[in-house]
Parts: structure tokens; C-alpha cells; sequence
């Protein structure tokens, strides 16, 4: 295609607005698309520090109750 004008480069023959709006929807999209999956697993990262940090907290305090191993000698 060929305009003689920017003006007329940007009205697209009437259908700027339709064209221009597919554009940035492309665009918002293929962005979402890139930093969607960074963003989750930095949240899936965090999560499973969060977790593992609680889970040496509870395995530094002595547990009292807890039960035998069955596997163990304690048994005979």
C-alpha cells in the first residue's frame, strides 16, 4: 500500500481505528503472553521458599509426640 501522507498512513483509508486497535491488542496480548509465565513461577518460587523455610522451623522444634518409625528397633 502506499500513502501519500502520514495523516493518511495513520486513517488507514477510513479503517484506522479498527486496524490500530487490532495492533494494540496484538501487542497487549503477546506481552501478557511473555510476562505471565515469569510472574508465576516467580509467585511458585516464593511459595515453595515460604514452605520450606516453615518446614525447618517446625523440624528444629523437638516434637514430643511424635511416633516411632516402624521400621525401627524399638520393638523388640
Amino acid at each position: 500500500m502506499y500513502f501519500d501522507s502520514f495523516a493518511e498512513f495513520i486513517a488507514m483509508g477510513g479503517h484506522g481505528l479498527y486496524v490500530w486497535m487490532a495492533y494494540a491488542a496484538f501487542l497487549i496480548i503477546l506481552c501478557w503472553n511473555l510476562m505471565a509465565p515469569k510472574l508465576r513461577r516467580r509467585q511458585v518460587l516464593e511459595t515453595v521458599a515460604r514452605h520450606w523455610r516453615r518446614q525447618e522451623l517446625n523440624s528444629t522444634k523437638p516434637n514430643l509426640e511424635a511416633e516411632p518409625l516402624p521400621f525401627s528397633d524399638q520393638d523388640s
